[in-house]
């Protein structure tokens, strides 16, 4: 079975999500149930850092798409981050690149925050 670390902190800014391991069918519910703990408020940024991911199957894209959907209705927004290059490729495949926005690491943007 896989295994998923996923570990919280509050920044000015909003919550950063830090995910490790394998987002699989079978760990998608660990995340979707972190990120309902860690909703951002309304102008906050939610940053998603994915640096520690080994795998992410479908039900992980559809965790992360749901996630942005959500930040969104929140009126805030939302961020991946150091995503690894071997899934970097297949985000871009499947066109996340186009619907978020992705970030080179979880530390702060060039606006500061």
């Amino acid at each position: 079975m896989s295994e998923l670390r996923i570990t919280a902190r509050a920044t000015g800014a909003g919550p950063v999500l830090e995910v490790a391991g394998e987002l699989d069918f079978h760990t998608a519910p660990q995340l979707r149930e972190a990120l309902h703990r860690v909703a951002p408020l309304p102008g906050q940024h939610l940053v998603i850092d994915l640096s520690g991911l080994t795998a992410c199957d479908s039900s992980g894209i559809t965790v992360l798409l749901v996630a942005r959907n959500r930040a969104l209705e929140a009126q805030a927004g939302i961020a991946l981050a150091a995503i690894p290059g071997h899934l970097a490729r297949v985000f871009r495949i499947v066109g996340l690149d186009q619907v978020f926005t992705i970030r080179p690491s979880a530390g702060k943007r060039a606006d500061g925050r």
